[in-house]
This record gives C-alpha cells, structure tokens and sequence, in this order.
C-alpha cells in the first residue's frame, strides 16, 4: 500500500515505484494520450522520466506525481509540477502538467488533481505556476481555465522544434500568493 504526499477526494499522489512501469508504460505509448508531446515513449522512456520525476522531488520537493485512483488503487497517470528551464523569456519557472490513460479521460479526474497539486504548490510557498500546451489540445486548455489560471500569451515551444504541427503553444499562468 502506498503512503500519499496528499490527496484529493478521489486521487492519491506519490512518488514513483518500480511497479508503476507496467502500468505507466502503455500510457506512454499510446499515439492518442502523447498526441501533444514530441513522441510516444518506450519502456525506457518511461523508466526514464519515473527516474527524473524522483529526483527532481529529491531535490525540490514537488514532481509530476505518480497518481493512483483511492477507490480502485489503479494508477491513472501522471499530474504534478515541473521545473522548466529551457531558453525562453518566462523560465526558469514552476509549470504544472498531467497524462492521464484514455479510460480516465472526461471524468474530471485532470482538473480535480490540478486543483489539489496547485494547492499542493501554495503549502510549498510557490508564487506562480506556469501551463503550457499545443494550442490544439483544447482539452488541456480547458482544465487551465477550470483552474483558475489565466492565459497569457502564444509561443513556440524549443522542445517541439521537429513537431511543427505541434509546436504553438498557448502559456497560462495562476498567481498563488495569497
């Protein structure tokens, strides 16, 4: 049974465990969930980023978390706080992001876990929190204004350079000081 960092009604967030990998491993790898990211992830990818997420809580207390479903126990995805330094006139900042696997998609489970994550955030004493996604990915645009954040601007992401179909991206972003 794992111990959570916290919760909201329905979800459980935490760090990774090696027993993620067969089950965090077919969300990456699914072409419609990575739609949005450069390319779909192997095993190795996957291992990979379970290995930064780990380290980056490590290091600076917050990740994309590893986030199970509290009724079932099921690992649905990822939903967490990043730490984004690539070149550009907004970072170094804190953004927050999420992939969830198909079967929790139009359930409220992204914009519940957003939610807990920015409050999560605000206890850590982060002022802003930064979204970034494809200007064709409504679906994500519409879990960041559900929570509260506010667009700011159009720019092309660096990191999709080899995704022109992909690489406009809207940024929003959510003031936490309070």
């Amino acid at each position: 049974m794992s111990t959570y960092l916290f919760s909201s009604p329905r979800l459980g967030f935490r760090t990774w465990q090696n027993f993620d990998l067969e089950h965090f491993s077919p969300i990456n790898a699914d072409p419609e969930v990575m739609r949005f990211f450069a390319k779909t992830f192997t095993q190795e990818d996957t291992l990979a980023f379970m290995n930064r997420m780990n380290k980056m809580y490590e290091e600076k207390g917050y990740c994309y978390f590893a986030v199970d479903l509290l009724e079932t126990k099921e690992l649905i995805g990822a939903i967490g706080l990043g730490w984004k330094t690539f070149e550009s006139d907004f970072t170094p900042c804190v953004d927050i992001g999420w992939r969830i696997g198909k079967k929790w998609w139009n359930k409220g489970l992204a914009t519940e876990g957003a939610q807990a994550c920015l409050g999560f955030a605000r206890q850590k004493g982060i002022s802003q929190v930064v979204a970034m996604a494809s200007v064709g990915n409504l679906a994500s645009i519409q879990i960041m204004k559900k929570v509260g954040m506010e667009f700011w601007k159009v720019f092309d992401f660096p990191d999709l350079a080899d995704r022109p179909d992909i690489q406009s991206c809207a940024l929003y972003h959510i003031s936490l000081s309070k």
